[in-house]
C-alpha cells in the first residue's frame, strides 16, 4: 500500500520551500512532500549568493523579475522581522566611473522611476561624502536595498512548513519520473537506497538540474542550463567598515551579470565579487571543477556554442581575471583604489544556473514549463532569493487555476 501525496515539490532551495510552505498554508488538508537530495536545505544557489535583498533596479518594466522583486522586498523583510531574522537596510550605490557608465546610469535611473523604486542621483562630491573610500563621477543611491542570510530564511520557512503538516525527505535524489493520467511516480534514491513516491501534482524547483528534470517527463523545451561560476573574495577584517553601502558598478545592459561589487554581509564582513566564468561542473564550488557528464551535455547543445561565441570577448576577459588576481583586483580598484592584492582572502564561489536557448540567447526572466500534472521552474535568475515568496505565491496561483488534485488528504493504492 502506498500513500499518494497531493503535491510533491522537488528542490529544497528557497523557491522550493517557499512554494511548499504557501501551498500548505492555502491547503492545510492536503499532503505535501518536499524532496531534497542534500543533507541540508539551500546548499546550492540559495546558500551561495551574496545575501542581498534587491530593490529591483535592473529589471525590464513589466517583466516577472520586476514584478516579483518589488513584491519580494517587503515580503522578505516582513517575514524576517516576524521571525527575528537579522536584516540590515544598508542601501546600495551604483557607481559610474566613466562617461559610458554615466550614460548607462541615467538609463537605470529612469528605469527605477518606471519600476517605482525610491532612488536619488549623487554627483561626485555627494558620492565622496556618502562613501569616502569610493571614487566615481556619480552614483545612484538605492535606499531600499538590504542584506540577510537566505539560508536562515529558508530554514525558518521549512520549519513553518513542517509545523503546518508538510513532510521533508532529505538526502533523497530524484533519478526518474513517469506521468500517468492520474498521478506522477517519482523514482529516487534515499541515502543511496531506491525508493518511489507518488503524487497527484509535482512542482520542480530544481535550479541547476531544472532541464534534466523536465526531460524525465519528456517535456519538450528548447533551453538548457549552462553553469556560470561566480567567484568571490572576502576582504581582510580591517576593511569591515570600508563602505557604508553596498557598492556596485554600472552593469553592461546586454549581460545578465551585475559586475564585481563590494557587498556588506550580515555577519559584518565584506566580500568582493562575483565575476562570471564558464563552469565545467553544475555544482562545482572548488577552484578546479570538472564533470564529464555536465561538459558532455553542454558541448552537445548548440545554444552553448552560440552563446559562447556571442560573448567571447567578455568570457575571455573573465577567465583571464579568474586566474590572474591583479586583473580581478583592477575591477575593484576602479571604484575603490585602496584595496590591495593581499586584502583579497579566499571565499566560497557560487554557480549560477543560467537557462540558454537553442539560438544562444540568455534567458533574462523567469521561465516555466509544464505538463498536465507538473509545473517546472526552469530559470530562476537573480533576484530569485529576494522574490521567493511572491514566486511561490505565483506558482500556487497557477496550480489552483488548474486544480488537478483530488479532495482527499491521502489515498491508499495497491
Amino acid at each position: 500500500m502506498k500513500k499518494i501525496y497531493d503535491y510533491i515539490i522537488v528542490g529544497g532551495g528557497i523557491v522550493g520551500m517557499s512554494t511548499a510552505w504557501q501551498l500548505q498554508q492555502r491547503h492545510p488538508e492536503k499532503s505535501i512532500l518536499v524532496l531534497e537530495k542534500e543533507k541540508s536545505l539551500s546548499l546550492h544557489q540559495t546558500g551561495h549568493n551574496s545575501g542581498v535583498i534587491h530593490a529591483g533596479v535592473y529589471y525590464a518594466p513589466g517583466s516577472l523579475k520586476a514584478e516579483f522583486c518589488k513584491a519580494g522586498v517587503d515580503a522578505t523583510i516582513n517575514f524576517c522581522k516576524h521571525h527575528d531574522i537579522p536584516v540590515e537596510n544598508c542601501g546600495k550605490l551604483l557607481v559610474a566611473t566613466n562617461s559610458l557608465e554615466m550614460e548607462r546610469m541615467q538609463a537605470l535611473y529612469e528605469r527605477c522611476f518606471t519600476n517605482g523604486i525610491d532612488v536619488e542621483l549623487l554627483n561626485a562630491d555627494q558620492l565622496k561624502e556618502a562613501e569616502p573610500n569610493i571614487v566615481g563621477l556619480g552614483a545612484i543611491r538605492v535606499k531600499t536595498t538590504s542584506i540577510v542570510n537566505y539560508r536562515l530564511v529558508t530554514e525558518k520557512i521549512a520549519e513553518e512548513f513542517v509545523e503546518a503538516g508538510g513532510e521533508l525527505s532529505m538526502e533523497t535524489e530524484v533519478v526518474d519520473m513517469a506521468e500517468s493520467p492520474r498521478t506522477i511516480t517519482v523514482q529516487a534514491e534515499e541515502k543511496g537506497l531506491p525508493v518511489s513516491f507518488e503524487g497527484r501534482f509535482l512542482v520542480s524547483c530544481s535550479g541547476l538540474m531544472a532541464d534534466r528534470v523536465t526531460k524525465m517527463l519528456d517535456i519538450e523545451t528548447d533551453f538548457q542550463i549552462i553553469p556560470y561560476r561566480g567567484e568571490y573574495y572576502r576582504l581582510s577584517p580591517k576593511y569591515n567598515q570600508v563602505v557604508n553601502h553596498l557598492i556596485y558598478p554600472i552593469p553592461d545592459p546586454e549581460l545578465p551579470f551585475l559586475g564585481v561589487h563590494l557587498t556588506r554581509m550580515i555577519d559584518g564582513s565584506v566580500t568582493v565579487g562575483p565575476n562570471a566564468v564558464q563552469g565545467w561542473k553544475r555544482e562545482g564550488y572548488s577552484r578546479i571543477n570538472i564533470s564529464p557528464k555536465d561538459i558532455w551535455d553542454m558541448v552537445r547543445f548548440p545554444g552553448f556554442w552560440k552563446a559562447s561565441l556571442a560573448n567571447l570577448k567578455t568570457g575571455l576577459i573573465e577567465t583571464k581575471n579568474s586566474w590572474w588576481k591583479p586583473g580581478y583586483l583592477k575591477l575593484v580598484n576602479k571604484y575603490c583604489p585602496m584595496i590591495r592584492l593581499e586584502d583579497l582572502e579566499p571565499y566560497p564561489a557560487g554557480v549560477r544556473a543560467q537557462a540558454v536557448m537553442k539560438d544562444g540567447s540568455l534567458v533574462h526572466d523567469f521561465l516555466f514549463a509544464e505538463s498536465k500534472r507538473s509545473l517546472h521552474v526552469c530559470n530562476a535568475p537573480s533576484p530569485a532569493a529576494t522574490s521567493a515568496i511572491p514566486i511561490g505565491n505565483y506558482i500556487c496561483d497557477k496550480i489552483d487555476e488548474r486544480q488537478p488534485v483530488g479532495r482527499n488528504r491521502t489515498e491508499e493504492a495497491a
